[in-house]
């Protein structure tokens, strides 16, 4: 009787000790986040990513009263903020506000990577998409779309453009392939490098964010002949799109999502992507990306596993297309 007594307490106690680990638990996860947030920023301040991330942490900071910092880790094509974010506490406070550079170009891009886009993080939630302009000099031999590509037909391998990433390069790659064209890509080390080299003739056209481009083409230093996407831009209403000016369905667009370490605990994952879909969301987050020619992405962690994917497929078919040596 006595070793059954001791045996009843001995499950007792070990029954009691489970359940309180369990209400510790769940504590934890509900006083989540507790301290000060990181987000990783693999491009330097200015850059649209940079723009988000900064507009994202203030609402972050206001809905949960933690501070939320944003450091930037420029360089090596995204491999620094990545490593960085992969190698520190998979907890959730760190998070990757990463791009269509780093996770899908450079899928597209490169022979091996240091990381997996797809299996190395868990997707928080979209935060931005923002169409490319395509830009030229005003002293360029031609005047539109159309003339762009008629130009270029008549002198294959000829005409070049100018990109700052390797997105806006894949961007080219696929006028290219859209339009039947054979242009030469010309790399620069960022938009505004690109922008100025355009301004000056050195390249006769080029692909950049909205922003980079109004301010030039406000001043007559660029001419835009178009903006790759469904619709007009409101903050430049007089540029046509892509079909409207004679490319029939050439969309390319640049874009910003939040993601975690792939190990990061489903919990925490959870309520990131809760808070962070909420801010999307906010019609004060709409007006903020109408201004930067931009929107808000609303989808959540499902939405952006499956967009990731779907852009990793297209600019892998465009490299492959296109022949672009693998990096």
């Amino acid at each position: 009787m006595h070793t059954r007594r001791t045996t009843l307490g001995a499950l007792a106690s070990a029954g009691l000790l489970a359940a309180c680990g369990l209400l510790a638990s769940a504590a934890q996860a509900q006083a989540f986040p507790s301290k000060t947030i990181r987000f990783v920023v693999p491009f330097g301040p200015g850059s649209g990513t940079d723009t988000s991330a900064r507009y994202f942490a203030r609402k972050l900071q206001d809905l949960t009263g933690q501070a939320v910092v944003v450091e930037n880790k420029p360089g090596a094509n995204g491999f620094i903020a990545v490593k960085q974010v992969l190698s520190g506490p998979a907890d959730g406070y760190t998070v990757f506000i990463g791009s269509n550079s780093t996770l899908a170009v450079n899928a597209a891009l490169f022979k091996e990577l240091p990381y997996d886009p797809v299996k190395d993080f868990a997707p928080l939630t979209m935060m931005m998409r923002s169409p490319a302009m395509l830009a030229t000099a005003p002293q360029a031999p031609f005047a539109d779309l159309k003339g762009l590509v008629s130009y270029a037909k008549a002198h294959p391998g000829k005409v070049n453009f100018g990109a700052g990433s390797a997105g806006y390069q894949l961007m080219g790659e696929l006028l290219n392939d859209t339009a039947g064209v054979q242009t030469v890509h010309v790399p620069f080390k960022g938009a505004g490098e690109t922008m100025t080299a355009l301004a000056g003739g050195t390249v006769d056209y080029a692909f950049a964010e909205v922003t980079a481009v109004q301010e030039l083409a406000k001043g007559g230093r660029v001419k835009v002949l178009a903006v790759a996407a469904d619709k007009r831009v409101a903050t430049s209403p007089d540029v046509p799109t892509a079909s409207e000016a004679g490319l029939p369905a050439f969309e390319a667009y640049t874009w910003v999502g939040a993601m975690v370490n792939s190990k990061t605990p489903a919990a925490e994952t959870a309520k990131l992507a809760e808070l962070f879909t909420t801010i999307s969301k906010m019609d004060e987050t709409r007006a903020f990306y109408e201004r930067l020619g931009a929107t808000p992405m609303t989808g959540g962690p499902a939405q952006m596993h499956e967009f990731q994917k779907n852009e990793i497929a297209l600019w892998k078919r465009i490299v492959t297309q296109a022949k672009v040596p693998l990096q």
